[in-house]
């Protein structure tokens, strides 16, 4: 088995969680509380880590901006995230958000240079037929 489908399955499984605690979360307090407890909860899983790495910070520039960058947009779109599950479907919001990977490809394509084959390309390009299908 490759080391990084445990990982990945795990990160799935806890994303779905994640989606679904959100929604009951936004039934009981508003949005910005939501993201405030759920930045909490954030913070003690970094606590975690930080204590199982014996609290060894990296000193790379580059690499904390980049750190603190991934923290500020998920922090930003989870209060999105919030706003949108206070207003409508959870099924709907859910499948449409799931597929911000197509924005990091695209993205990865422009500034990383990274390559999209024919088939990853017919694979977006149903992945956004989908969004349309699902949404509308």
């Amino acid at each position: 088995m490759q080391y990084w489908i445990l990982p990945a399955f795990l990160s799935l499984i806890n994303f779905g969680l994640w989606g679904l605690f959100a929604k009951l979360s936004v039934t009981h307090i508003d949005s910005k509380n939501a993201l405030f407890y759920q930045t909490i909860g954030v913070l003690i899983a970094g606590l975690i880590v930080f204590a199982m790495m014996n609290f060894k910070a990296s000193t790379n520039i580059k690499g904390i901006t980049f750190g603190i960058l991934t923290g500020l947009t998920y922090g930003a779109g989870c209060l999105f995230f919030f706003f949108a599950v206070t207003k409508g479907n959870l099924v709907t919001i859910v499948t449409l958000t799931a597929l911000y990977p197509v924005i990091t490809i695209v993205l990865s394509y422009f500034i990383l240079h990274e390559p999209i084959s024919l088939r990853q390309g017919v694979a977006i390009v149903f992945a956004l037929i989908a969004m349309i299908l699902f949404a509308g």
